[in-house]
């Protein structure tokens, strides 16, 4: 609910964008002039997170790229949510009062899937569902967006990044096409990226988190980027990311998040970032020169 009334918030401010934007996108990559903007876990801040509602929201704004979070059922089904219960975003506990902690990975998917994913949002999208992965990169391909895949907790799930290429594959999101030009893997669990990197290192990967500037360059043996909090990076932090070359032997990239204010956008595109993550992409893609 918190990134609908952001997202209000500053769509007040778009006009001012524009007046900033020479100093936004100064020392923005090289390669695109302006950062890619992907929206965080769809276009979150009007639809339901995680849903199809919110890729089809990001399509109908114009967004390329999307990002998810991929977890697995107690039957083994990959399916696409944030949280690693099932509280916040659905009515699982009325559905299955007896069932706390109410954690992803006790549910099958066709428990899951009887679940109401949209009404906490709004009323609007009450029956919105959990989708399994399958489901989300069919909506994904329909659209023909781009994806940033992650790997949500993979310790609970030992096998995860082996069995999500096998369901992207399945896909048809492995072939050259798609893994040179629409894919990204990311994750905070730094073991899980470079499993990823050892299974296909042709795919683009990203690791969460703000790395100490000393440990980058091991970093930049199994990952592409360095994803950062944008509340955590600076100036000289991104400089100090692009100046490596990751395993593809390409300069090392950042796309931070969340970002969805104008301010932040204005900020962290000044800062030379290759991509922006948010949850209202269209605020975020105006003040950075895309709207």
């Amino acid at each position: 609910m918190y990134a609908r009334v952001a997202a209000a918030g500053t769509a007040t401010l778009v006009g001012a964008a524009a007046l900033l934007l020479p100093a936004a996108t100064a020392h923005a990559d090289s390669t695109t002039d302006e950062p890619v903007v992907v929206a965080h876990r769809g276009a979150s801040a009007y639809a339901p997170e995680n849903t199809l509602a919110a890729v089809d929201k990001a399509a109908e704004l114009g967004v390329r790229w999307v990002e998810n979070d991929v977890q697995r059922t107690k039957d083994g089904e990959l399916v696409v949510v944030h949280d690693t219960t099932l509280t916040r975003t659905t009515n699982v506990e009325e559905v299955f009062p007896d069932r706390a902690p109410w954690n992803v990975a006790d549910f099958t998917s066709a428990e899951i899937a009887k679940l109401d994913a949209g009404s906490w949002f709004d009323a609007k999208y009450a029956g919105a569902r959990v989708p399994t992965l399958e489901q989300y990169m069919n909506r994904v391909s329909r659209h023909d967006q781009k994806l940033v895949l992650e790997l949500k907790a993979p310790d609970l799930y030992p096998g995860i990044e082996k069995q999500t290429l096998r369901e992207l594959r399945r896909s048809g999101w492995l072939d050259r096409q798609h893994v040179k030009r629409k894919l990204v893997i990311q994750s905070f669990d730094a073991a899980s990226v470079r499993t990823v990197h050892s299974l296909r290192p042709d795919i683009k990967t990203g690791f969460l988190g703000t790395p100490a500037v000393a440990d980058l360059p091991e970093y930049a043996k199994f990952a592409d980027q360095i994803n950062s909090s944008h509340t955590t990076i600076s100036a000289d932090y991104v400089s100090a990311i692009q100046s490596l070359k990751g395993p593809k032997n390409k300069p090392l990239e950042i796309y931070t998040w969340t970002v969805d204010d104008i301010p932040n956008a204005v900020r962290v595109a000044a800062y030379g970032v290759d991509g922006i993550i948010s949850n209202a992409p269209d605020v975020v893609g105006t003040a950075v020169g895309k709207g």
